[in-house]
C-alpha cells in the first residue's frame, strides 16, 4: 500500500458511503484510479467490508462490556478460535500487559449478559478475566 492507499482508506473510514467522484476529487485523482485502488483492495483483503455506525442511543436495550483475559501458558490461540465463535463477542483484540486480549460483549438483557460471562469464562484455556460494562459513549 503506497500513501494514496492509506489517504483513500481514511476518506472511507469516515464515510464508506462518499461517492467514488467526490473520493476522486478529494484525492486530487481520475474516478477510474479510485476505482482500480478500490477493487485491489478489496480483493486482496485489505477491505473486507463496509458497515454502518449507528448513534449509541440507538440501542439503548443492548448492554455492552470490555472483558480483558488473561490465558493460561500458551492456550491464547485456543481461546481465541473458541471466542471467535461466539455471537456475544463483538471485537476481539491482543494486547500487551496483564491481559492476553480484550473482547467487547453484546448482550441483550442482563440475564443473557450473565450467561455470557459464565460461557466466556468457563472456556478452555482462560485462566482469568475482568469486565467493565460501558455505560456512556462520548467518541465513536
Amino acid at each position: 500500500m503506497d500513501d494514496l492507499d492509506h489517504r483513500l482508506i481514511a476518506l472511507l473510514r469516515g464515510n464508506a458511503r462518499v461517492s467514488v467522484a467526490s473520493l476522486a476529487k478529494q484525492l486530487g485523482v481520475a474516478r477510474g484510479t479510485v476505482q482500480n485502488r478500490m477493487a485491489k483492495l478489496e480483493a486482496d483483503g485489505t477491505i473486507v467490508g463496509y458497515t454502518v455506525r449507528l448513534k449509541p442511543d440507538v440501542q439503548e436495550q443492548h448492554i455492552r462490556a470490555f472483558m480483558t483475559l488473561a490465558a493460561e501458558g500458551n492456550q491464547v490461540d485456543a481461546v481465541v478460535r473458541a471466542l471467535r465463535g461466539d455471537p456475544a463477542v463483538a471485537s476481539l483484540y491482543s494486547t500487551n500487559g496483564r491481559w492476553d486480549l480484550v473482547a467487547e460483549l453484546r448482550a441483550d438483557s442482563l440475564a443473557s449478559f450473565d450467561r455470557v460471562l459464565a460461557r466466556i469464562s468457563r472456556t478452555p484455556g482462560v485462566s482469568s478475566s475482568e469486565t467493565s460494562l460501558l455505560l456512556s459513549t462520548f467518541k465513536l
